[in-house]
């Protein structure tokens, strides 16, 4: 825990595990795969993580855990969720002209819509499982009766 520089408020790999309860090989896994970047290293090499990186950390955790998206289902999303920042910041940029402002609406409704497709499929994936479950526990229930 004394991993973390107070100064400039970044933490190393260590004190970003214990905080976010993710492996520091997780996070390595992260960082390999792109859907993490240290927001700055060391002299020495040592990564350093911001809140921001521990957000998204959670961001990729809760994307795992409450919708059971793979890391692959995960980077998509990720980058979606930054394509999205992007668009905001350029739609509220006060450069951004009428044209422009469409096109990014137009992008925006498509990564929305793709988004959509990929935890509607995740939905009923989760629908045949349950349908599944429900089947096997009824043929189960059937069997204690006979």
């Amino acid at each position: 825990m004394g991993e973390k520089v107070a100064e400039s408020g970044l933490y190393g790999i260590g004190e970003a595990a214990a905080r976010t309860g993710a492996s520091e090989r997780a996070l390595r896994y992260y960082q390999e795969l792109g859907l993490l970047t240290p927001c700055a290293r060391t002299p020495g090499g040592m990564r350093r993580y911001s809140e921001a990186d521990l957000a998204r950390v959670a961001r990729i955790r809760e994307l795992q855990s409450l919708l059971g998206l793979n890391l692959d289902e995960i980077a998509v999303v990720m980058r979606s969720d930054d394509r999205m920042s992007e668009i905001k910041a350029a739609y509220q940029g006060t450069k951004a002209g009428t044209a422009e402002r469409a096109a990014l609406l137009e992008e925006s409704l498509e990564l929305q819509e793709h988004l959509l497709q990929l935890v509607q499929a995740k939905k009923a994936a989760l629908e045949d499982f349950l349908s599944d479950l429900e089947g096997r526990i009824a043929r189960i229930e059937e069997l204690g009766e006979r």
